[in-house]
């Protein structure tokens, strides 16, 4: 299915697997909304959509904040006449030991990955629903199905987003025509890994690095591309994708 002319709202569309997806649902013709807080990188990547020949703006959001998000729905929804797509993408995974008591990181993590993805779906769902189509893609992870040391709370709201997933599909599938993707990463070269303030879980993830060829954010936005583009008829409700030689 083309999306030439659709609109995506893309959150964590600063950096990474974010600003990745952007350039490529743009590249292939969709409008884009570009959310996030850092302003500056969004008009780089606005102007830069724009000279390649696609369309874009900026969205200061940031998706903890109920009133940040509806306000950057609804000047998407001006700008653009609908919002097709959904990419709740932002998210933080500064890694830790339970016994380290983190406790502002997981109070963090718990209100941008699931209550980001809430209000992001909120403030969206009305308009997909009214116009009785849609297509919400989330941004879980290989810890979304598996629980790994070090990563207990992120992999707690991982496996949360994943299970929202599978229910807003069955919820939203049949009875309104929006479809719902869970995309679920293994290790992936984002800037994920600069928010670690533990130093040894910091140093754990420099030293995965030489064990295996981490993906790509381009290779995620491959995945995003291909379940945005998949006939009406098909959900690609659940994807993992994998470094080759990730084992784990």
């Amino acid at each position: 299915m083309s999306i030439q002319g659709k609109t995506a709202l893309i959150t964590g569309a600063s950096s990474g697997i974010g600003a990745a997806t952007a350039l490529k649902l743009a590249a292939n013709g969709a409008k884009v909304g570009l959310a996030a807080r850092r302003t500056e990188r969004l008009e780089e990547l606005v102007s830069q959509i724009a000279r390649a020949g696609g369309q874009a703006i900026a969205l200061e959001m940031d998706v903890v904040d109920t009133a940040s998000v509806e306000a950057g729905v609804a000047k998407l929804a001006q700008a653009f006449g609908s919002i097709d797509i959904l990419f709740n993408n932002a998210g933080l995974m500064p890694l830790s030991d339970i016994e380290a008591l983190k406790v502002d990181e997981w109070h963090r993590m718990v209100d941008v990955n699931i209550k980001g993805v809430l209000n992001a779906t909120a403030a969206v769902l009305p308009h997909m629903i009214g116009q009785k189509s849609g297509h919400i893609v989330n941004t879980s992870s290989i810890a979304g199905r598996k629980v790994f040391g070090g990563l207990t709370v992120y992999c707690a709201t991982k496996h949360a987003i994943t299970a929202l997933s599978d229910g807003m599909r069955i919820e939203l599938g049949k009875k309104h025509n929006i479809r719902v993707t869970c995309v679920q990463p293994g290790a992936v070269e984002t800037e994920l890994y600069d928010q670690i303030s533990d130093p040894a879980a910091r140093q754990q993830m420099e030293d995965l690095k030489t064990q295996m060829e981490f993906l790509k954010a381009e290779d995620i936005a491959e995945t995003v591309l291909f379940a945005v583009q998949s006939s009406r008829h098909v959900d690609i409700a659940e994807v993992f994708v994998m470094p080759t030689q990730q084992a784990w």
